[in-house]
């Protein structure tokens, strides 16, 4: 799982760090800080466990802005610009 934030369409709503806080993070009021390639399970492969997958997918989703794309380990892309909705 990757994500990539469009931080010049992002405008600090912040549901993102609400809904998965183990990969978003705001940093003062309006600067969101995220780890583009989140792996939960510390195996080191760059998958997520299954909680966390789904918590940044509703984060994805979420987005009232649609600032964020994931793109699944097989190369789907998920919600944000560019992505299937």
């Amino acid at each position: 799982m990757r994500l990539v934030v469009d931080l010049n369409r992002c405008q600090g709503y912040a549901q993102c760090a609400f809904l998965a806080p183990e990969v978003f993070a705001m940093h003062g009021e309006e600067s969101l800080l995220y780890n583009p390639n989140p792996d939960a399970d510390g195996d080191g492969d760059g998958e997520a466990d299954a909680e966390l997958r789904e918590n940044v997918t509703r984060a994805v989703a979420a987005c009232p802005v649609r600032a964020i794309l994931l793109e699944l380990a097989d190369g789907r892309a998920g919600d944000g610009p560019g992505g299937a909705s």
